[in-house]
């Protein structure tokens, strides 16, 4: 009985927890959820930030925490992931077109590829590519927007990388740096994590705002 119970233990994983899934996983796990979230519409929901930083932070094995990872093949795994999952769902996109997203009943998911479509439209293929990483959900819905809209493959292939490079490796960075410069920083992880989280909708909640601004300015001239 014992064998079962703890492989049950095992089984039981949070995977909206950054420290229960790499509790779990390891390395591997941020590899899949970094291809999950970016590549297919079900991983929206998936905790890509704070698992990034997490990760990086309990590299430094500073503190009593359990999990402890290696750097060199968390970075290999968290850019791997991202980049292979941002091309598997423009390519997704380019095939399917748009019936992927109308098929889907989650509002927030619809929101999201709103959010996409505007970002696209507002500061072109490029700039957009590279905006949508930081922002949760819209980073999972542009890429088969993308290939829906019929984004040039070179354009997007070559930004996504840009991108997912930059967001993958630098938020593993930063969870890194401040566990190696901060003594048991692991027994703050929970308020740091809730402080990634808020830092990662300031650019959605700032597109908010635009998007309010310009409408009211709209009206004002109309």
């Amino acid at each position: 009985m014992i064998a079962p119970l703890h492989l049950s233990s095992q089984l039981a994983v949070n995977v909206l927890d950054a420290q229960s899934l790499l509790a779990a996983f390891g390395v591997l796990g941020v590899g899949v959820v970094m291809f999950a979230e970016t590549g297919l519409l079900i991983g929206f929901f998936l905790p890509g930030d704070s698992l990034l930083f997490t990760a990086g932070l309990l590299c430094t094995g500073t503190g009593d925490h359990a999990v402890k990872l290696s750097l060199g093949p968390l970075l290999v795994a968290a850019a791997v992931g991202a980049l292979a999952g941002s091309q598997c769902g423009y390519l997704l996109g380019r095939k399917a077109g748009g019936a992927l997203l109308a098929r889907s009943r989650s509002q927030r998911l619809r929101e999201g590829a709103q959010r996409a479509e505007e970002l696209l439209e507002r500061y072109g293929f490029a700039k957009a590519i590279v905006l949508a990483r930081f922002v949760p959900v819209v980073r999972t819905v542009l890429n088969p927007m993308a290939g829906a809209l019929g984004v040039p493959p070179r354009t997007f292939t070559m930004w996504q990388v840009l991108g997912g490079l930059v967001w993958s490796i630098g938020l593993t960075l930063a969870g890194y740096a401040l566990g190696s410069s901060i003594p048991n920083v692991d027994k703050y992880l929970l308020p740091v994590v809730a402080v990634i989280a808020l830092v990662s909708l300031i650019p959605l909640l700032t597109e908010v705002l635009r998007s309010r601004r310009a409408a009211k300015a709209k009206e004002a001239r109309g």
